[in-house]
């Protein structure tokens, strides 16, 4: 139940006495900076911190040292000027970048790094998921596209085409087989 405090002073005729209410609920605590932010091993198991690295860093520099994950997919999140977050495809590949050693940086599991960064990677959790490599794609929808609605005739040869055709072909079975793996592993085949 809510206090409520009245104002004792005397009130002058016609006018109300003014009563204060006491708030149930102090919402200043829930603003502190110094909260220690909370995580689980598991939880964002494919992120690490990369931290201690010189202020002159940039984006490039840090894809450099980790460029052995590049293939299997890897990206940065900036913390601030000296402290990152690198976003792996799989919990697995973030642990073997911990085994990592580079003379310019250090590198820890997000569960052992600072408050500031838990508290960040916790607020951009949505953002923060496991880093995939692009599909490949052709650009033969698009020019087919372009040419139809230009009304020019194509400049690419025959074999360009077939070329083209058989990429697609190929990615459509290499989809039908994973799907098809999938299945299998989830009956037990």
């Amino acid at each position: 139940m809510r206090a409520l405090k009245t104002d004792s002073r005397s009130v002058p005729a016609g006018h109300k006495k003014t009563t204060i209410q006491e708030p149930q609920f102090n919402y200043y605590d829930w603003l502190a900076e110094d909260e220690e932010v909370e995580l689980r091993e598991d939880e964002l198991a494919h992120i690490v911190e990369i931290y201690d690295f010189p202020l002159e860093f940039k984006t490039e520099d840090l894809l450099r040292a980790f460029s052995a994950y590049q293939q299997k997919g890897f990206d940065i999140k900036w913390i601030d000027d000296t402290h990152a977050l690198g976003l792996f495809s799989s919990p697995i590949a973030a642990r073997d970048a911990l085994r990592t050693k580079h003379p310019m940086l250090r590198v820890r599991p997000l569960s052992k790094s600072s408050s500031a960064t838990k508290a960040k990677a916790r607020a951009s959790s949505d953002y923060l998921l496991p880093a995939k490599e692009r599909p490949q794609t052709t650009a033969s929808l698009a020019h087919r596209l372009v040419i139809g609605a230009l009304g020019v005739k194509s400049h690419q040869s025959k074999e360009q085409r077939e070329a083209e055709r058989t990429r697609l072909r190929q990615a459509k079975e290499q989809k039908q087989l994973a799907a098809k793996q999938r299945e299998d592993a989830w009956e037990g085949r």
